[in-house]
């Protein structure tokens, strides 16, 4: 399968099956366009055709001092399709895929539990208008996580780890910084159980800032290998989507703390991390908010919500969306230009390595590898399931008891998948939300059509920006 676009002046061509990126000229990326459909001959006919008009031979020729004739054109494009020949038979375009075969074998692996999303507090000082956590409270009762039943969940990690070393463990809510006690109680056991079992917990918490002080910065930067801070960008944007139970805005206090933890984690180990609605499909000036505030490391997703919701993206918004995510790619390019740096996460990737099998097959893991726990013990398949009795798993205490579940999402891949089938981005996002195909259609082997949309988008764009970097090395 190969995937081709232009974007930001780039003609890109992404061979799907082998993650190969190609920055070719017109001539290839016509002729490529039609190598699966026509035989060389027609090929070579369509292009002369095409071609040999005065303004496109220009357009091909380029900057290049040597003139081409209509005469050289005809050996060009033989060239061109020979070269495109050689790269499919050295396996750099329109390979096979070579994946699907190890489903079989994935699916029988033994299950090994390597991350825990522990909701520390079912409770918070803010009142998001799009928090899918209902304020906190997961549809359900507010509560507190207790030191026991922590504790029991790191013996449950440990337990069901296998020989994996590295686990991680991820504190969460609601606001964990409501129970910052037993976070750190939890993190000290942690490190104590690390050398008893050969272990090595990678923890990170996520805060919405307001009880941030230099305690907690301090204890962050010795023990979390990660903190998300959670903003929307723009005092405007941030003050109206997340605001204290009173009304008032939350901005002012959150960004000098923010500003403080990015500085004292030099810059690393951490994003801020924003939503944009609805209400600000502009989000490319948030990012450049945020650059202009001196974060490096900068994430803004887009919120996942029913229609009926005033503040949800809907259909009619994606070209807005579509171009917003051009204006802040080129942005970026623009910036390493001028050599300033910053990460975004959606338009990070990378091309040297690309994901590897498992994560082609599996995605985040959610039911399988990576659970979440709730205040008091009950075990879903991800922190965006809790709450649906229907996925309740099991318990830290008495373990998985719905291995039913476990095994569904274990077969939950981009093969079990029709929308993903065909879709060139599906080795990039790994099948997209498993708890995102079940609220909007009541299974989790379907997809969120609106995000699939947005998920192409980003991996055009974060291509487009790695074809940029490497002419900028040149």
């Amino acid at each position: 399968m190969v995937h081709q676009y232009k974007n930001n002046g780039y003609n890109i061509v992404l061979d799907v099956n082998s993650g190969m990126v190609h920055v070719v000229d017109e001539l290839a990326y016509d002729i490529i366009g039609l190598f699966e459909q026509k035989n060389r001959e027609e090929i070579k006919q369509e292009m002369l055709e095409k071609y040999s008009q005065a303004e496109n031979l220009a357009l091909l020729q380029g900057d290049s001092e040597e003139e081409l004739t209509v005469d050289g054109l005809g050996a060009e494009i033989d060239a061109v399709y020979d070269s495109i020949v050689q790269m499919k038979e050295e396996g750099n375009l329109f390979t096979d895929d070579i994946y699907e075969e190890y489903i079989d074998g994935f699916k029988s692996r033994e299950t090994v539990v390597k991350a825990l999303c522990l909701h520390i507090a079912h409770d918070c000082n803010l009142a998001c208008r799009y928090c899918f956590a209902e304020e906190g409270e997961y549809h359900g009762r507010r509560a507190l996580m207790t030191y026991e039943v922590g504790k029991q969940a790191l013996d449950f990690l440990i337990a069901n780890s296998g020989n994996r070393r590295n686990l991680e463990v991820d504190f969460f809510g609601g606001e964990p910084l409501m129970n910052f006690q037993v976070v750190k109680d939890l993190v000290k056991y942690g490190r104590e159980q690390e050398k008893i079992h050969n272990k090595n917990f990678r923890f990170t918490l996520t805060t919405n800032g307001v009880l941030l002080n230099d305690d907690i910065m301090e204890f962050a930067n010795k023990e979390m290998a990660n903190v998300v801070l959670s903003i929307d960008g723009r005092k405007e944007v941030h003050d109206h989507m997340r605001p204290f139970r009173n009304g008032a805005g939350s901005y002012d206090m959150i960004v000098p703390k923010f500003q403080k933890v990015a500085e004292s984690r030099n810059q690393t180990n951490y994003y801020v991390r924003g939503t944009f609605t609805r209400n600000n499909l502009d989000f490319a000036d948030d990012v450049k908010q945020f650059v202009d505030l001196g974060f490096k490391q900068i994430s803004v997703e887009p919120v996942v919500a029913q229609p009926e919701e005033d503040y949800s993206i809907r259909e009619e918004d994606l070209p807005k969306i579509m171009d917003e995510y051009d204006r802040l790619a080129r942005y970026i390019v623009d910036c390493r230009k001028e050599g300033k740096w910053f990460n975004f996460f959606h338009f990070m990737m990378d091309l040297s390595g690309g994901p590897c099998v498992a994560k082609r097959l599996s995605g985040c893991g959610s039911g399988t590898e990576y659970l979440a726990v709730t205040p008091w013990g009950d075990i879903y398949p991800c922190h965006q399931f809790v709450g649906e009795e229907d996925y309740l798993m099991g318990n830290v205490f008495e373990g998985i008891k719905r291995t039913d579940l476990r095994e569904e999402f274990k077969c939950s891949n981009v093969y079990s998948k029709p929308k993903c089938k065909d879709c060139f981005s599906k080795f990039y996002c790994s099948g997209g939300c498993a708890a995102n195909s079940y609220k909007f259609h009541g299974q989790i082997n379907d997809a969120y059509d609106i995000g699939c949309e947005m998920q192409r988008k980003r991996v055009e764009c974060a291509i487009m920006i790695k074809a940029a970097e490497a002419e900028m090395a040149e």
